[in-house]
Parts: structure tokens; sequence; C-alpha cells
């Protein structure tokens, strides 16, 4: 009798925790703030949960430890990409790192926006003498477009949603223009509806930090809580230009003036 197909349905990678109680404290990447605790433990409650936070607080660095215990490829792609490129190197977090499932799934995707001109080259290369790999990206060239209608070109030809699938999209935004991030705004929610995607993704951009329904988690220095888009400094920062953007680009100018010489 053939195994009835499980009504499971995303969040499938459900926590990561320490794998062991010692670690390498005060080196990279355990001196970033939500690494530094002993207790750190991240639970996924829904299929999405979107990473905010400054530059150098570990959006990256966490994604990139979630791809290498997905078993994706470090510099971006799926399971089934081998390439090498600078960023192609295991996270050094992942080691240290425990992942619970259920279930496990094997299909998805890495996409990191500053190493997806690696990615790009592997793929057209392999449909030089592949033509059929090019329709799993979309028809055009990925190389002979604009960088955002690239990105985009990959997100609705490659990120499907017919199959189980975790997608880990770091800075998806940065290509596109702000009608083109509600264009992906729609893309992931509709990915999220069918119950089939869970997606883990970091961003700048208060357009996605809206999406109804995600965790939004706020990295920091001194770790890691849920917050709400509106309280985030990035939507702080946003609302204050639109409400005042002569005095905000003013006060921004003002404050790096320096003495003339």
């Amino acid at each position: 009798m053939a195994a009835r197909p499980s009504a499971l349905k995303a969040p499938f990678l459900r926590s990561i925790r320490w794998r062991e109680s010692v670690r390498p404290h005060g080196s990279y990447p355990f001196n970033l703030g939500p690494f530094g605790a002993d207790d750190f433990e991240l639970v996924f409650t829904r299929p999405v949960t979107i990473l905010v936070g400054e530059n150098a607080t570990g959006k990256s660095t966490l994604l990139e430890a979630l791809a290498t215990l997905a078993g994706f490829h470090a510099g971006g792609g799926s399971r089934d990409h081998n390439y090498l490129a600078p960023d192609s190197e295991r996270s050094p977090l992942a080691a240290h790192l425990r992942a619970s499932w259920l279930p496990k799934v094997t299909q998805g995707f890495f996409f990191r926006a500053d190493s997806y001109i690696n990615l790009a080259s592997y793929v057209e290369n392999l449909a030089a003498d592949w033509p059929e790999m090019r329709s799993l990206y979309g028809e055009r060239h990925l190389q002979r477009q604009s960088h955002g209608e690239s990105f985009l070109s990959l997100f609705e030809n490659r990120l499907k949603a017919s199959s189980r699938a975790l997608y880990l999209l770091d800075e998806p935004e940065s290509a596109l223009s702000p009608s083109r991030q509600l264009k992906l705004l729609r893309l992931i929610h509709d990915w999220a509806l069918t119950g089939r995607v869970q997606i883990v993704l970091a961003t700048h951009a208060p357009l996605l930090m809206a999406l109804p329904g995600a965790t939004l988690l706020h990295l920091t220095d001194c770790g890691m809580s849920e917050v709400n888009f509106r309280a985030t400094p990035h939507f702080e920062a946003m609302a204050a230009f639109f409400r005042d953007p002569d005095g905000v680009v003013a006060k921004a100018l003002a404050e790096g003036a320096g003495p003339a010489g």
C-alpha cells in the first residue's frame, strides 16, 4: 500500500540551537550579539521569518548557517549546484548548530545578493551545453537583463511552490525598485499561502518587513527579539524622511560636515 502523503505544512525547519556547550567565545561569529548567549535558540513558528538589523549584526551569517545545515551551496544555489566561488566555504557557525526538522526537506534555494554574479555565471555556463537549464530561470539570459530583472526572473521561475521547499533570501531587494519590491512581496506571500514553502529572509526594506503574518526578528549587538516593522530603525528612518525630507537630508549633511581644508 502506498504511503499517504503527509499533511504537514511549513515551517519545516522548526528550530536551531547549539550542538554543544563549548564554543570559541570572542571570535567570529560568536562575537556577534545574537550568537553570544549560551542558551541561543531560534524557533520557527510561521512560514515566513524576516531578519532585520544594522549591518554586521549577523543576518547574513545566520542565513549562511541555515544554508549549510540544509545542504545548499554556500555561495548561493541549491543542493544540485556545484561550482567554485569565493563565497563557497561552509559556514563556521553551522558546525555548532543542531537543526530540528518536521519533516526534513531537501528542496530549496539560497539566494545571496552579494554573490549573485557567481551563480548567474554558473547557470549560463551550464546553459551553453544544456539549453533546457535556462528555462528553469526564465527564457532570457540572466546576464543580459538588468540586475533587478535578473533577480525577479530567478524568483519567478526558479523558486516555485510545487513541492516542499526552504527558500533562504539574503537582501533580495538590493537591486529592486520599490514597485519591484512589492512584486517580490506578493511572490513571498503567495509561496507562504501554499503551505509548501518556508521562507527566511534578511532585508533592509520596510516594504518587505510589512508582510502580514511574518515573524520579524530584530538582530542587534545585544541579541535578537521579535518586533513590529513600525518599531524598526529602518521604518522609523523612512517615516521621518517622508514627514520632512528636506529637514532629514539637511540634518544628515550637517552631521557629516567637517572643517574645510
